[in-house]
Formats: C-alpha cells, structure tokens, sequence
C-alpha cells in the first residue's frame, strides 16, 4: 500500500514539474519574458511580485487573463502592457494560473 501511494505521489510529481516547465515555455513562446522574468523587474513586475500582489484574490485569474489578452495600465506605473492577441483565452488561463504560483 505504501508503495503505492509513494509511486502515485511520484508520478503526480512529475507531471506538475512537467506542467510548471510547460507553462515557462508558454511564457516564452507568447513572449511573455520580452517584458517579464519570473524574480525580477524588467519592463513589467515580476511574476513573483505579481502573484503577491494577488495572493488571496478571489477574481485574480479572470481578472489576470483579461489583462494578458487586452492590456491594462496603471497598476504597475506608468507603462503599460500591451494587448496580446497572440494569447487565446485558454492560453491566457494558463499563464495566469502558473504565474500566481511563482514565489
């Protein structure tokens, strides 16, 4: 029985580790990391700082994805990001959801 909870655990383990680089690559790839790293400031705030800046918020993830595939301006300063039209509404989700989980 232990054997199989620990073999469970692993294979869970690893698919979450796959999705967290599936999810970097996503980033990459919708070039997301032209403005942003995950632990510092570049153009825009770092991912880690966004996810404490919403940490708790139940709306963060819609409100998140919306501002990935639209744009917004304000919260950060006075630059302001631009619309993605490349990002599906999916893709936005995902994003966001990785992003919120940085530390």
């Amino acid at each position: 029985m232990k054997r199989a909870l620990l073999v469970g655990f692993l294979v869970t383990a690893a698919f979450s580790s796959q999705a967290a680089f599936a999810n970097a690559d996503l980033a990459k790839a919708k070039n997301c990391m032209a403005c942003h790293a995950v632990a510092t400031k570049l153009v825009g705030p770092a991912f880690k700082d966004v996810a404490a800046k919403y940490a708790g918020q139940k709306d963060a993830e819609a409100k998140l994805a919306q501002k990935v595939m639209k744009g917004g301006s304000g919260v950060w300063g006075a630059v302001p990001m631009p619309a993605n039209p490349q990002v599906s509404e999916a893709e936005a989700k995902t994003l966001v959801k990785w992003v919120l989980t940085q530390k």
